[in-house]
């Protein structure tokens, strides 16, 4: 049996109940953590509120190299943990239906999703979010410029009305330069916004350490956002579409919004 339990969004206590049942039933528990992380946990804090050895995979092993974990499956309970919800990044979809050919039982415990956070937190409707993006490190695609695929994304949600949650870059164990095992940097929202001030004219929400316990919801149009700073990672930033006057009111009442800064409700 191959379980892959989501850990939520911030700490050790983040995990549902089921989850930590999951933990406690597995003969041995993998985690990776190169997709999103818990910005108030290390793996030694998760060991220790489960009581349990920890098996640290990084994205090579889980990819190229699943035989560990399919192994050990196949002869037993084991438990494979993620960040957030375990089945938003595709990495963990291809591990299961490998899982899947070999025969091998699996079960999903599902964790909150920053996306139903960010919509939680800036009172969004969630109904209302597009296609959602991710902004990559410069080094990471090769250039200073914002990607147009991610430009594209957004303009095309806001052409239809809709809200573009866009996902901040995390790497850990790469850098610049290549492999570096000691590397660990969170892009933060000033910088997201910074670089999407020039492509968008647009207003931006910042959301930072949801799940924790003092989040942080900010909304102003991008060039301000840049100009400020936000604490802690992780952050995500969402631009929003057309606004519903609920919607606005939220922006302005639970993340600051100057009132000229927020288009007309529709």
């Amino acid at each position: 049996m191959l379980t892959f339990v989501g850990l939520g969004l911030y700490d050790e206590r983040s995990i549902t109940v089921e989850g930590r049942t999951a933990i406690a039933d597995a003969d041995r528990v993998f985690a990776e953590f190169y997709t999103s992380k818990l910005a108030g946990a290390t793996v030694a804090d998760l060991e220790a509120y489960h009581g349990v050895d920890i098996e640290l995979r990084d994205r090579p092993d889980v990819e190229g190299d699943p035989e560990p974990i399919l192994g050990a499956a196949e002869s037993g309970d084991v438990v494979f943990l993620t960040a957030g919800d375990t089945m938003i990044s595709t990495t963990h979809v291809d591990l299961r239906l490998r899982a899947a050919d070999r025969g091998i039982e699996t079960r999903i415990v599902h964790g909150t999703t920053a996306e139903a956070a960010a919509a939680s937190l800036t009172g969004l409707q969630n109904y209302r979010f597009g296609k959602a993006t991710t902004l990559p490190f410069p080094y990471a695609h090769g250039g200073d410029d914002v990607p147009a695929s991610v430009v594209e994304t957004i303009a095309d949600n806001r052409d239809r009305g809709l809200h573009t949650l866009v996902y901040l870059d995390i790497k850990v164990g790469i850098g610049p330069s290549g492999p570096d095992p000691d590397h660990e940097e969170y892009m933060t929202a000033d910088h997201a916004a910074g670089r999407l001030a020039e492509p968008l004219d647009a207003v931006g929400v910042v959301v930072a350490r949801a799940g924790g316990p003092d989040p942080l919801v900010a909304a102003d149009r991008l060039s301000a956002l840049a100009d400020r700073t936000f604490g802690e990672p992780l952050h995500l930033l969402v631009v929003p579409g057309d606004l519903h006057v609920i919607e606005r009111d939220a922006l302005a009442e639970l993340a600051g919004a100057p009132g000229d800064a927020l288009p007309d409700p529709v």
